[in-house]
């Protein structure tokens, strides 16, 4: 499941030692007459070019100022349970708790202020935790890593790391550019396909490793499978391929910096991640993924900035206004939608009104006429301070949603609402689901982290009831919304965390049989979630899905834990796994992988036939194609 766009920034973010919630680019370095680089309204000394540490003299707050160091912490812990501890019980305050590496003995934990530091020095050092005396100290806080990367490629002779980056540095930008957003863009689609079974291949081997570690009485169960399977604790079929290869985004966040080789501002992808020393813009046009309409809209929203009288935000110094361009395009009905994201730093409601009126007139009657855009909205992209919210999207013209068409349905997606950014490639998704799991009018569908409620939806017609679970409010408005259009009426969504929500949404459950549907973040579902899902007696399977399979390995390892205080009820064990390329020459792969609750005294019982119209390989796995529009259509 890809993030959705949110109102603090979500991609690219430079690490925790700079501020906090800020996206990166690079201020220009090849012209000093250029506009960027003059002061925008700021009080703040020039920041030292070669000084790690300068970006604590500025005043805008960062946690690193005031920053402890932990030690003597028990073996066994949670981050949650740290936090509870600090802010709960010693009501200590804490803004953020930073362990070095998992598994270590000491943590960083950092606070608002020098008094609130003072009084958790006073509070920990000596205080005693599940039988461990800990110790608390003053921390340094850590070098900004552009700078350190900067002052270490000047003052110190290269190693081997340092000849690596230097080789990235000696390439092209569109080279770099490739790499960082699409390294499989020359190799052959086949190919790609292998890799990515090959992949998957590992993990799954590695999952069956770690399950028998986390429940030892799974072994002779594992071992059969793995007998059977080819050394696989679960059959596992082939990649299924995505319909579409070039192209297929309908959705992205493009960057507003500056252009490395020109000079000027641009509108595009970052070259690197902040940690890395990259922070230059370069334009898209090369990138294979991105739809030409996309392309198109990009460029002349550079074309905007680049007239405009406000800078583009610089990370290093944190002047700058312009941030972000977020682009939806809809692949059924050509809709365009924009959200523009800038940091206002300290220009005045008169002033902001007038930017917003500007970019309203652009796309309206201006330049930007031609891109044809369905939606506009403007964000406020800055640091969030604790206790208070940012500014909600403004909506400045056009329509409020765009229409997204999926297995023959239609449906609504807002800006900030999770749709799968490969429309295509989603059809063989949900179809592989509805396969997997066979829902009938006796199941009851749980869609957990459910976004405008596309899979839920898209097995409703399949399934006697289904139940939504969302954290956004307009993505749970949305769902309902495409539930309405849809004359889709045993479908109801809920808005919440799953951690807090999910056991009273699924005491609604009103069918015998019950099937959860977990589409996650890229990180996976949250601990409590799993712990619900384990409780529910009914709750007979699952099907999950990962973007990223090896992030959400814990789940699964979790979710097949023996019987305990915490863990309730039998273990849910993998069944069946089928990976869908939703990201053509990437090397990520989404893995859908099936589920069962099963008693280990009914472990050596022969799984259940599953009716397919895919035909099954040697490994029991089904040849990747590109769907047909027969398949399309939703089966079981």
């Amino acid at each position: 499941m890809e993030e959705s766009v949110s109102a603090s920034v979500t991609d690219n973010e430079e690490p925790d030692l700079a501020l906090e919630g800020d996206e990166t680019s690079k201020p220009d370095l090849h012209n000093v007459n250029d506009k960027d680089n003059q002061p925008v309204e700021h009080t703040d000394e020039e920041v030292p070019r070669n000084d790690p540490y300068a970006y604590l003299d500025r005043a805008d707050f960062t946690s690193e100022k005031f920053k402890i160091e932990i030690r003597g912490l028990p073996k066994f812990y949670g981050i949650g349970e740290l936090k509870k501890l600090l802010n709960d019980k010693l009501k200590l305050g804490s803004n953020k708790v930073k362990p070095p590496a998992k598994g270590s003995y000491w943590v960083y934990v950092c606070f608002r202020s020098e008094e609130d530091r003072q009084n958790a020095l006073r509070a920990l050092d000596g205080f005693v935790w599940k039988n461990k005396t800990l110790s608390a100290e003053i921390a340094k806080p850590a070098p900004d890593p552009l700078v350190k990367k900067r002052r270490q490629e000047s003052h110190e002779k290269r190693d081997v790391e340092d000849a690596k980056k230097q080789k990235i540095d000696d390439k092209s930008q569109e080279e770099r550019l490739k790499a960082s957003t699409i390294p499989f863009w020359d190799v052959p689609y086949d190919k790609q396909i292998e890799q990515k079974q090959a992949n998957i291949r590992q993990i799954l081997v590695k999952m069956g490793h770690d399950m028998v570690k986390g429940n030892p009485a799974l072994k002779p169960w594992v071992d059969k499978q793995r007998s059977k399977y080819n050394g696989l604790p679960c059959e596992l079929w082939d990649v299924r391929a995505s319909p579409v290869c070039d192209g297929y985004r309908n959705k992205c966040e493009f960057t507003v910096g500056i252009n490395e080789e020109t000079g000027e501002r641009t509108v595009g992808f970052r070259l690197g991640s902040y940690v890395q020393g990259f922070t230059g813009v370069g334009p898209v046009d090369c990138l294979r993924h991105i739809p030409d309409r996309m392309k198109e809209a990009a460029k002349t929203f550079e074309k905007f900035v680049q007239a405009s009288d406000l800078g583009v935000f610089n990370p290093e110094t944190h002047e700058g206004y312009w941030r972000q361009l977020m682009v939806r395009l809809s692949t059924g009905s050509g809709q365009l939608m924009l959200v523009v994201g800038m940091h206002p730093q300290t220009l005045s409601q008169e002033e902001l009104r007038k930017v917003k009126d500007d970019l309203k007139d652009f796309f309206e009657n201006g330049e930007g006429k031609t891109c044809n855009v369905a939606s506009l909205y403007f964000q406020h992209i800055m640091r969030r301070q604790a206790g208070k919210e940012l500014p909600p999207l403004e909506h400045l013209m056009g329509k409020t949603h765009i229409y997204e068409t999926l297995l023959g349905l239609k449906f609504r997606v807002s800006p900030e609402a999770f749709f799968q950014i490969n429309t295509s490639a989603a059809e063989v998704l949900y179809n592989s689901v509805a396969e997997l799991s066979c829902p009938t009018e006796n199941t009851t569908v749980i869609d957990i982290c459910c976004g405008t409620g596309s899979i839920g939806l898209c097995l409703a017609k399949k399934c006697g009831q289904v139940l939504g679970v969302e954290l956004l409010a307009q993505a749970v408005d949305d769902a309902k919304s495409n539930a309405k259009d849809n004359d889709i009426t045993n479908c109801d969504f809920f808005v919440g965390r799953a951690e807090d929500i999910l056991s009273s949404v699924m005491n609604r459950a009103v069918k015998g049989d019950i099937l959860a549907v977990v589409d996650p973040p890229r990180a996976g579902l949250h601990h409590r979630a799993l712990i619900h899902l384990r409780r529910a007696e009914k709750l007979s399977k699952l099907v999950f899905l990962s973007c990223d399979p090896k992030a959400a390995a814990k789940n699964f390892v979790d979710l097949s834990r023996p019987t305990s205080k915490t863990y309730h009820g039998a273990p849910l064990v993998p069944v069946r796994a089928v990976p869908v390329d939703m990201f053509p020459h990437t090397s990520h792969c989404e893995l859908i992988v099936y589920l069962e609750r099963v008693d280990l005294n009914q472990l050596g019982k022969t799984q259940p036939e599953q009716r397919s119209f895919y035909h099954n390989s040697s490994e029991g796995s089904t040849k990747h194609h590109t769907s047909s529009e027969e398949e399309i259509q939703l089966q079981c």
